[in-house]
């Protein structure tokens, strides 16, 4: 019989392995026989198609477009099992987990992060990738 706690996405740092250095969860657990969403990445890039010069101002339209894309499906942070980010410049961290807390809250998807030369169009500086589950 399955019960309401083992239908959830559910995140874990091992004790045997190092704590993750920044905030995402090593393991992310997803329930049987969930609907498996993948998302194509997304940039920062507002409705009219403006896309900001700072990557700041990248990543706050990033985040807002990957918030309305899950709650166009039906989907809420909490089902957000995996992000890959690629930036072309550093990434202000201080000014990015603003923003991720803000989506994600204080419990962490499992993340990796590349520091890469381009993306797809030469102004982009940011793009971020999620998958999602949901039963």
């Amino acid at each position: 019989m399955r019960t309401e706690e083992n239908q959830k996405v559910v995140r874990l740092n091992p004790r045997h392995v190092p704590a993750p250095v920044g905030n995402y969860s090593h393991v992310t657990v997803i329930p049987r026989n969930s609907d498996l969403y993948t998302f194509s990445g997304q940039i920062g890039i507002d409705i009219n198609g403006t896309i900001p010069d700072s990557i700041n101002e990248q990543v706050v339209y990033t985040f807002d477009n990957i918030a309305t894309l899950l709650k166009g499906q039906g989907l809420s942070p909490d089902d957000v099992i995996k992000v890959n980010i690629w930036a072309t410049e550093e990434i202000d961290w201080d000014f990015m987990d603003v923003a991720w807390e803000k989506l994600f809250g204080k419990i962490y998807p499992s993340m990796t992060i590349a520091y890469i030369t381009a993306l797809g169009l030469p102004e982009l500086k940011i793009e971020i990738e999620i998958w999602a589950a949901k039963q």
